[in-house]
């Protein structure tokens, strides 16, 4: 079976009016388009050409949710559990509805995602920095009460990415977070060397959210920059947030968040801190190979693969092995089944196939990206 899918774009505040405006070639929007979902997942299951919601030809049972993103401003700071956290989590809060707002677990699945960038920039904060490079980073703010204090717990013994965090989140540490805040954005980004684009981040971080002790978490992140398509694969356990871009996103099918700042929805400190990967280090950038019409992308997940396909007027295969979609991202894309029929793929929408169809053909100008559960999909020229 194969159906064209389209979904509308969700309004969450940190939406763009531009960017996928843009790579759709329509006028800009009247307010935030922020994503848009191609899957079956409860939350908003997409739409099938002629009728109803994928997921009632799925089931429910896709294992991936892929996004189109579009952010003019920054998501939140958040982690995902492990499988074994979000059982453990989900088991230890089913006294409670799953519209009740002190829930932190609403599936029992884990939610590794990965990114890869459609904007010719795309900002993250990625993973925890290395406390010594982190440190050389507070040494161009200045020797302010607030930033001594952040140093002398950098400098302590222990977990002390752990500790910090959760001092910063404790409501404890207001003012010293005002401090910092401060001294942020007293930094001249241009006299920092190398460290301006990352103060540059910070301080439009601060100016979106003035007082938020998630700037002072967001300082101890690593800044990464994403060129187009490069990507960056977020396990398990990895704080992270997205800064500002347009990307192709795909995750475990799940909903399991929890947030340390830059939100104004409810901060668990305690649970956050019991599932969140305090190992500092940065964060592998996945590069596009030069060579060849197929990026792979490679995740050490099964719950999904993710590989792009610039099409340049010969038809690039794919065999399947599992429920697989075709993303269309940019140029002409087309695809054809089992039975050769063939379905122009907009830019913006996607074709989902079945895996009873066996193979795919892709065919045009253009590029598109291709979703599988992992390791089930393999496009070849």
């Amino acid at each position: 079976m194969l159906l064209s899918l389209s979904n509308a774009p969700r309004d969450y505040a940190w939406g763009s009016t531009t960017l996928l405006a843009e790579l759709e070639g329509r006028a800009p929007a009247d307010g935030p388009e922020a994503e848009v979902w191609f899957g079956d997942h409860p939350g908003d299951p997409a739409d099938v050409a002629g009728d109803g919601t994928l997921d009632a030809v799925t089931g429910g049972t896709l294992p991936y949710l892929l996004k189109l993103l579009a952010a003019a401003s920054p998501l939140s700071i958040q982690v995902h559990p492990t499988i074994e956290q979000a059982r453990d989590g989900w088991a230890r809060e089913a006294h409670l509805p799953l519209d009740d707002p002190q829930r932190n677990y609403r599936d029992d699945n884990h939610k590794p995602e990965l990114i890869v960038a459609l904007s010719e920039r795309f900002e993250s904060l990625s993973g925890l920095r290395p406390v010594p490079r982190t440190l050389e980073l507070l040494a161009r703010l200045g020797g302010s009460e607030g930033v001594a204090a952040l140093r002398t717990r950098l400098e302590a013994t222990g977990d002390v990415l752990r500790d910090t965090i959760a001092w910063v989140l404790s409501g404890d540490a207001q003012a010293e977070v005002d401090d910092v805040i401060a001294a942020v954005r007293d930094a001249a980004p241009g006299e920092q060397g190398e460290w301006g684009d990352t103060l540059r981040a910070v301080g439009g971080i601060a100016d979106t959210y003035p007082g938020d002790p998630g700037v002072v978490v967001a300082l101890l992140m690593n800044h990464l920059v994403l060129r187009r398509g490069e990507g960056v694969f977020l396990r398990a356990g990895l704080l992270h947030a997205y800064v500002s871009g347009l990307g192709v996103e795909i995750m475990a099918a799940s909903d399991n968040v929890l947030r340390g700042g830059l939100t104004p929805k409810r901060i668990d400190v305690p649970e956050l801190l019991s599932i969140l990967d305090t190992t500092p280090g940065e964060v592998p950038v996945l590069r596009p190979s030069s060579d060849g019409a197929v990026t792979e992308y490679p995740v050490e997940v099964p719950d999904f693969s993710l590989r792009r396909v610039t099409l340049d007027g010969e038809p690039v295969h794919v065999a399947l092995a599992g429920p697989t979609m075709v993303l269309a991202t940019g140029g002409h894309v087309s695809v054809s089944g089992a039975d050769a029929e063939t379905r122009e793929v907009r830019v913006g929408t996607a074709a989902f196939a079945t895996a009873d169809e066996g193979a795919l053909t892709l065919t045009g100008v253009g590029e598109a990206f291709v979703a599988a559960p992992g390791g089930s999909s393999t496009p070849r020229s």
